[in-house]
């Protein structure tokens, strides 16, 4: 959703993109790690635990904790992309450092209790329609799982402790989506099974606003795989042990006071999946999207998930209708800002922004909005929403006569990462053409 302007800015007249460069700058990737520790009350972090550990996604509540033995071996198996092996490593080492897990790298032709295989992305469809990736119990291979796929031995909730799960990822999408894919579902191989809208700062969370394990999931799997806790632990065992437990662990989260989250109501969900999954057509979306505003509201859920629930309803809007996008827009992006812990999802709202503000020529507000908000694309190492952010800061600074070369060549290499090579293009094109019917408006 990174660059939706192109589309809000071509009521009247398609884009042309010119065709693909020929030569492509060196990719990038990241290095480092997110911020600190969360600053939330240690009793919501405890209650977040135990609804992430004790309860899978369907709703079905899991009987036991459960968890791998130390250390925990992982191999990947197949053909890989290339950045797959440093993104693993980076990942490995920051587990170590941050989750307190001992995880070790195996060569792929010997045993691991984690396996990575990378697949098509057409295979993964094929055995589970709409998934990007997953990870399942018990198997350690491609073939396997298809083997055994309708089996109960893979469902999770059989589990009294962990041995061996598979995470299959898809091989032929963008470097950004195959480390996304390995993020979430090795946080989920090692630890919580379930993801809670009401999550602001959490990769375990379906509005996939972030990319990265987060500071928030770290003391979550740190939780996890704490002496206090073990394999077998009930709900309510967990709940006693959690307190001191946390207080140990996040010693701040004990002199913070706020007001819980309100549970976000199953219809709130409902109508979100449908606005922004697959298979509804265009006019039952927008229904959807203007239905989880309105619930929302009623529910008192004014924060994140109101704000979501607006971007989404603007991300619906036809083209034709490019005011009340941008009122939408501006709604979602107020909200956002209002809460430190949403400040990623902000720097989406305002990448929309300042595609709007360059479409109507206002070159130097696009100039303010993507210089605010590239550092948080940055640190949150999200190189899809960086190179749009930077491609929209090039094509502002031509517009004022200003020099942009390099800034869209830092563009196209985070592009490169963040969106493939012939995604990264295309959208290095739109840019163009849309300098192109900007220039020939004004002329």
């Amino acid at each position: 959703m990174a660059l939706l302007f192109v589309a809000a800015c071509t009521a009247t007249e398609p884009l042309r993109p010119p065709p693909p460069a020929p030569d492509l700058p060196p990719m990038r990737q990241f290095s480092g790690s997110p911020a600190p520790l969360p600053t939330r009350p240690n009793t919501q972090v405890a209650r977040d635990f135990l609804d992430l550990a004790f309860r899978l996604e369907t709703g079905e509540a899991l009987p036991v904790l459960t968890r791998f033995e130390q250390p925990v071996t992982i191999r990947v198996t197949g053909p890989a992309p290339p950045t797959l092996e440093r993104d693993l490593d980076a990942l490995i080492r920051r587990l170590k450092r941050e989750a307190g897990i001992s995880v070790i790298r195996v060569p792929a032709g010997g045993p691991a209790q984690i396996t990575v295989q990378p697949v098509t992305r057409r295979e993964l469809q094929r055995s589970v329609p709409g998934a990007a990736c997953f990870v399942v119990p018990r198997v350690q291979s491609w073939a396997e799982f298809r083997n055994r796929r309708n089996r109960r031995a893979l469902d999770w909730s059989t589990l009294n402790r962990r041995e061996t799960a598979a995470i299959f990822l898809p091989a032929d999408v963008s470097p950004q989506d195959v480390r996304d894919c390995l993020h979430e579902e090795l946080a989920q191989a090692l630890g919580p099974l379930n993801d809670l809208y009401r999550l602001p700062d959490s990769i375990f969370n379906d509005d996939n606003i972030h990319a990265v394990l987060t500071s928030f999931d770290m003391l979550i799997l740190r939780a996890f795989y704490a002496p206090e806790l073990q394999n077998g632990m009930t709900r309510e065992e967990a709940a006693r042990r959690l307190p001191a437990l946390l207080a140990r662990l996040n010693p701040a989260g004990e002199h913070v006071q706020a007001p819980p989250l309100p549970p976000t109501p199953k219809a709130w969900v409902s109508a979100i999946e449908t606005a922004l999954g697959p298979g509804a057509r265009p006019p039952a979306r927008r229904n959807a999207a203007a239905r989880a505003v309105s619930i929302a509201r009623k529910a008192g859920l004014m924060d994140h998930r109101l704000a979501f629930s607006l971007f989404a309803r603007a991300y619906l809007t036809p083209p034709e209708q490019a005011a009340r996008r941008l009122s939408l827009l501006a709604a979602a992006g107020a909200l956002f800002r209002s809460d430190p812990a949403t400040r990623l999802h902000a720097a989406h709202v305002e990448a929309q922004l300042a595609g709007v503000a360059l479409a109507g020529d206002r070159a130097n507000l696009a100039l303010k909005l993507t210089r605010e908000n590239i550092p948080m694309a940055r640190r949150h190492q999200n190189a899809g929403l960086l190179s749009a952010l930077m491609m929209i800061e090039a094509a502002a600074l031509e517009r004022t006569g200003q020099p942009a070369t390099a800034t869209r060549t830092e563009a196209l290499s985070w592009a490169r990462y963040g969106l493939g090579d012939r995604d990264a293009n295309a959208r290095i094109g739109e840019i163009d053409a849309l300098i192109t019917l900007l220039q020939q408006a004004r002329d």
